[in-house]
């Protein structure tokens, strides 16, 4: 591999990681902001500082994306950067609609994609790849359980508490619970883009993993933390309005319960390094603090777009990292 090729696929990584920044910064934030506790200039200032902290703990997503996937022995220069460019177009795709999908769905089908077309099934690593895709479409499903048994729990035990006094405690403990959110966020997407660099790295034979982990470099998780707290500054605001009301109204109390479920499961998989979608956790989350109260007051015409991106996510992008392949290599 030339020192252009993967000075490209560097390149093409922080691009995407950046845009993964801009697009689910309503993940760590959308809920603060709907609920009233912070501006959305606020909120913004403090995701991208916590995401850029959260991008510096731990490898072990990192580790999964670069050889838990696929072999690394059996990947060429141009499978990465059509994996990235599918992921990068998908996103963009996905933003300008304002339709909250997943950027872990579209880099894992974007890899999926193009290493089978390259070099087959044989070269994926299968039953690494179910496991990430059973976590994938497993988590959301935790973070709508979890939320519900949490903002049930919480009412029961604030049932005698004046309205006031629990609004007023619980803007205070949202600040907690979106910081939360948005450092995992960190923890778990900008460790996508990190590895893809170290296989990359992998690939030009200047990087070797050591016994079930790789490395990563300080100046790629410096790299990556940067690019994707730059990209969380920038904001997404379609997507913020979709996840902080048209899904459902919420209150401080509600936020709260939301956004800690969904770090506890983004804690969770992150620390056995399985990449899933900080998206589609939140969402879940959000529509389960939705059902619990009413599920009348859940508008599921809105959650249903979510879920028909969220089904069509891996197929297209792995459609579009195969047909990228294609004509790079012509």
């Amino acid at each position: 591999m030339t020192l252009t090729i993967l000075a490209t696929i560097v390149l093409l990584a922080l691009a995407f990681d950046y845009i993964n920044g801009f697009h689910d910064t309503a993940n760590a934030i959308a809920t603060v902001v709907s609920t009233g506790v912070l501006t959305a200039r606020d909120a913004i200032i403090m995701a991208a500082i916590l995401n850029f902290s959260g991008a510096l703990i731990g490898v072990e997503v990192a580790t999964t994306i670069a050889k838990g996937i696929a072999d690394s022995s059996q990947i060429v220069p141009s499978v990465v950067i059509a994996a990235l460019v599918s992921a990068i177009a998908w996103n963009l795709i996905t933003w300008y609609f304002g339709i909250p999908s997943s950027s872990s769905h579209a880099l894992v089908g974007g890899l999926a994609g193009a290493v089978l077309a390259h070099g087959g099934p044989s070269v994926l690593h299968t039953e690494k790849l179910k496991e990430v895709a059973t976590f994938l479409i497993v988590s959301p499903i935790l973070g709508f359980a979890i939320a519900m048994v949490l903002i049930i729990s919480i009412l029961w035990v604030v049932r005698h508490q004046p309205g006031h006094r629990v609004n007023k405690a619980f803007r205070k403990l949202q600040l907690v619970s979106a910081a939360a959110m948005a450092f995992t966020h960190g923890t778990n997407d900008a460790q996508k883009s990190m590895g893809i660099i170290a296989l990359a790295l992998i690939i030009a034979g200047k990087l070797t993993a050591v016994g079930a982990q790789v490395p990563v470099p300080l100046w790629v998780k410096l790299a990556c933390a940067t690019a994707m707290a730059m990209g969380t500054a920038a904001g997404g605001w379609k997507i913020i309005r979709t996840m902080g009301a048209k899904i459902v109204k919420l209150r401080p109390i509600h936020g709260f319960a939301a956004e800690t479920a969904a770090a506890i499961v983004l804690f969770t998989t992150a620390h056995f390094g399985i990449p899933v979608s900080t998206t589609h956790v939140i969402s879940g989350a959000i529509m389960g603090v939705g059902a619990s109260m009413n599920a009348s007051m859940v508008r599921w015409g809105i959650a249903g777009n979510i879920v028909v991106a969220w089904v069509l996510t891996i197929p297209c992008s792995m459609a579009i990292a195969a047909l990228t392949l294609k004509v790079i290599s012509h």
